[in-house]
């Protein structure tokens, strides 16, 4: 009698103990690193240039201000991850790359779930910093080429996500400038020496120039303040379009209106990635929908925080690509768009 009294009380217990479980577990709160290389929408702010360390519970103004974390943000919304509840986001901003090493090893000392990065420089330093905490890429460049993961289909190691390239951009922005300046033949590229990216991006805008019957001319430069020299040499080439590296738009955002309005007085017409830069007055931008590709890394992190390893999961190329035109650049530098190319943007600035 006894006895069965005795399982009667481990069986009432053991029921009792099963919901408690899933509730804590259901309430868990995960833990996720955010590192962001690139410049934060505020780029006066010291603190931002000195790395802005800060969580959550207490986002600032230019946090929420970031269109890019805002569309990661909402990708987890719509996956049911409320922060505070059952998610928290550290935050980690730094003005260029000298501080992410550190920044990074931030994040493993803090035992995040998972690192979230935005670039191909983040997700270099999140890889040194932790061979064990899953990382994410929201938007790296080429994966494959800069050594990140061994390939698209299976990344291998810690390390899975988004990649911005698509074989077919570099030709597809020498056809734009060759839809809108016919005769061009020289076309110069602005690329960053400090970008682990740059080199990746000339070579791939020279092996599409090629089957134009047209001519790269790069000009690699260490920083901002070698930009006037470049287009020094541009305008002594005779080169007769100007694409620009998206680090510009990004590290150098600060300095993209000097790029624009450069490339404005020796009458250039410009192609970029980002938006930004033809919101900043470049002429022509074409490439991946950027927030795209940060709502979708919610979806990595949702599949990771539930079980599946990175190992597992194939990074994404981009499959969304925006055109975006600026009729006022171009009726600042004497040029008319055609209509066959004004019919295809997703976006024209009048």
């Amino acid at each position: 009698m006894k006895k069965t009294i005795i399982l009667s009380v481990l069986a009432i217990t053991l029921f009792a103990y099963v919901p408690l479980a899933d509730a804590q577990q259901s309430t868990k709160i995960h833990r996720i690193g955010l590192l962001r290389a690139e410049s934060p929408p505020d780029p006066s702010a010291v603190a931002f240039r000195q790395g802005l360390r800060v969580r959550s519970l207490a986002i600032p103004a230019l946090v929420i201000s970031d269109p890019y974390v805002g569309a990661f943000r909402q990708g987890l919304r719509e996956l049911g991850y409320i922060e505070g509840q059952n998610i928290d986001i550290v935050y980690r901003y730094t003005n260029g790359d000298d501080q992410l090493p550190e920044l990074a090893a931030d994040l493993v000392r803090l035992k995040v779930d998972v690192i979230v990065t935005s670039s191909t420089a983040a997700t270099r330093a999140a890889k040194n910093a932790t061979t064990t905490i899953p990382i994410v890429m929201a938007a790296a460049s080429d994966p494959v080429g800069t050594g990140l993961v061994v390939s698209l289909a299976r990344p291998g190691g810690n390390i899975t996500g988004l990649s911005l390239m698509a074989p077919e951009l570099a030709g597809k922005r020498l056809e734009l400038l060759r839809e809108v300046l016919p005769r061009v033949a020289r076309v110069a590229f602005l690329a960053s020496g400090r970008d682990p990216d740059g080199r990746l991006f000339v070579e791939e805008a020279q092996a599409a120039a090629e089957r134009f019957g047209m001519q790269i001319q790069p000009l690699v430069i260490g920083g901002p303040e070698e930009i006037e020299g470049a287009f020094s040499a541009m305008i002594r080439e005779r080169a007769g379009a100007l694409i620009v590296q998206p680090t510009f738009i990004t590290y150098y955002s600060e300095q993209s209106r000097r790029v624009v309005d450069l490339a404005a007085k020796n009458r250039l017409a410009t192609v970029s990635d980002y938006k930004e830069f033809v919101d900043a007055g470049g002429l022509i931008s074409y490439g991946p929908d950027r927030r795209e590709n940060f709502r979708r890394a919610a979806t990595y992190v949702d599949k990771i925080v539930k079980g599946t390893k990175p190992a597992d999961l194939p990074v994404e190329r981009p499959v969304k690509f925006e055109l975006i035109i600026n009729l006022k650049t171009a009726k600042q530098i004497g040029l008319t768009i055609p209509q066959s190319v004004l019919y295809r943007a997703d976006k024209v600035i009048k």
